[in-house]
């Protein structure tokens, strides 16, 4: 082996090695994966970065002192440990101060992101993927592909255990005992929102409610906000690249209020008509509520254009983020949206879980949705007075641990950098599309200029559904079907399609095992 790849294969060992924490952490400490995880601190420094211009917690010091053990598993004595750009790690001197993490240390230096033998790879993809227990699954006889990230993405160690450590340490309702597990629940709850705030860079943690996901949000706005605001002839603006549910609680709310629903096109490639949207829009527009990335196709729609348009109209501007939000850096203050709603499991996290972002002047101005539980700050039987947001919005007992677990995967995807995620993910549909593309008989459905990783396509002689189940043959999971987008579908002349959609720990050689199953099921 040359020196060269000795150095890879430390690297990538230095990388996918476990890391666990002392036995006296405190109770809201994050359990860390015995995968490939690093320490859950958060206080991570953004002095490193790396050559994709990105700050790279992963190479940068990070707050480690809730662990209690001197060395990284899978140290090498005298060598440097390329996470955290410090010096040597291990030696005991029986000094404790001598630790490095207990003793004060300096900026670290960065050190560069290792060369790999993949040429492709903008970073060691098969540690990634060691952080995946469901990835060394079999089906059928073959390695598992998932392809259908779309749909759902699978969930790394870290995630796993985080939930476990919280029904083995921490389970409590949240916010209503004087007792030590919950607190300790209250603390990890709260915490989660707080990691959500950073993550998207939110005002303020009480602009954050915890909701199911994607669909309850838009439907919570839609009946608090709407209900209270749009009334007959006031105009709700969404586009044709809609999910059913950026869809259907506004013609419900509509038919209560008598408001009109209009829909801004597409052109044949999937691209919204911005020209064709702003005309749409007038006095009487109350309410814009478009995707960021379309399920179905995969267009980015120009969101900063959308939600500017939208203000200049004196609207109210709701933004889809189910899938953007594992793709794209998210900057809720910069986007300026009224509304940012998004759900954890499209993002390596628990199904169940979800957030609503919105500003402190909407939240004001939105009357609760439900009733009861903690919402409240006094009832009597004539009246009830309110709690502010969020406890406004998030009657009842929450999805206290999956928003634990929520906060554990936006963690991990802090660690590894959204900007590395999203250009590894542009690598892999940049190497897949020509391939799929120049098989006969496939048409790609959804070519905009501007695309995040999800492929349609449909195959002349073989109806999605076929297509699907015999790639599941193989073990590739795709999607087929309409994928909840039946209006956009039936704007390009289809019923459905069949979708690979890719995410980070995927790789070159499953795009290959993939196009040449499709070759086969085309010849037959």
């Amino acid at each position: 082996m040359s020196t060269s790849d000795e150095l890879a294969a430390l690297a990538s060992q230095l990388y996918a090695a476990s890391f666990h924490p002392g036995p006296d952490s405190p109770p809201q400490t994050t359990a860390v994966a015995p995968r490939g995880s690093v320490p859950d601190g958060t206080a991570l420094t953004s002095a490193a970065t790396t050559g994709f211009g990105a700050a790279d917690p992963l190479l940068s010091g990070a707050d480690l002192s809730a662990y209690a053990v001197p060395v990284w598993p899978g140290w090498v004595p005298g060598v440097p440990d390329l996470r955290l750009g410090g010096p040597p790690v291990g030696s005991p001197t029986g000094n404790e101060a001598d630790y490095y993490f207990t003793s004060p240390r300096s900026a670290p230096v960065a050190q560069p992101v290792p060369v790999l033998p993949d040429g492709h790879e903008i970073f060691d993809v098969n540690a990634v993927r060691a952080d995946f227990p469901i990835l060394a699954e079999t089906v059928n006889g073959h390695p598992l592909i998932w392809f259908d990230n779309a749909a759902t993405t699978q969930k790394p160690q870290a995630v796993i255990d985080r939930l476990a450590h919280f029904y083995a340490h921490e389970n409590s309702n949240i916010h209503r005992a004087a007792h030590e597990l919950a607190a300790r629940a209250t603390d990890a709850y709260e915490d989660a929102r707080e990691t959500v705030r950073r993550f998207i860079n939110a005002p303020r943690v009480e602009d954050l409610v915890f909701v199911r996901g994607t669909t309850e949000a838009i439907n919570l706005v839609a009946y608090a906000w709407g209900g209270k605001h749009l009334g007959p002839g006031d105009e709700i603006v969404i586009t044709h690249l809609e999910h059913h549910a950026n869809i259907v609680p506004w013609q419900l709310i509509s038919q209560q209020t008598g408001a009109v629903l209009k829909v801004a096109p597409v052109d044949d490639a999937g691209n919204l008509l911005l020209a064709e949207f702003e005309r749409l829009l007038g006095p009487r527009t109350k309410l814009v509520a478009a995707t960021h990335v379309s399920n179905a196709l995969g267009t980015v729609t120009p969101v900063a254009q959308i939600v500017e348009l939208g203000h200049r109209y004196g609207a109210r501007v709701l933004i889809d983020g189910a899938q953007s939000i594992p793709h794209i850096p998210i900057d809720v203050s910069a986007l300026g949206a009224d509304f940012f709603v998004f759900s954890g499991h499209k993002i390596f996290g628990p199904t169940g879980i979800g957030v609503l972002y919105a500003t402190e002047e909407v939240l004001a101005e939105t009357p609760p949705w439900q009733g009861g539980g903690n919402m409240i700050a006094d009832v009597t039987l004539e009246r009830a007075v309110f709690q502010p947001p969020p406890a406004k919005f998030e009657a009842g007992t929450g999805n206290i641990a999956d928003a634990v677990g929520l906060a554990a995967a936006l963690r991990y995807v802090e660690k590894v950098g959204v900007e590395r995620i999203n250009a590894y993910e542009h690598a892999l549909l940049d190497y897949a599309t020509p391939l799929l593309a120049d098989i006969p008989g496939v048409r790609l459905v959804g070519t905009a200029a501007e695309k995040a990783s999800v492929l349609s396509f449909v195959l002349a002689g073989h109806e999605p559904l076929e297509v699907g189940k015999a790639l599941n043959t193989e073990g590739i999971a795709v999607r087929a079907g309409h994928h909840c987008a039946q209006p956009i579908l039936r704007r390009l002349g289809l019923e459905a399609t069949v979708r690979p959609s890719f995410a980070f720990y995927n790789t070159f050689d499953e795009i290959d095992a993939f196009i040449a199953a499709v070759r086969r099921i085309a010849t037959r």
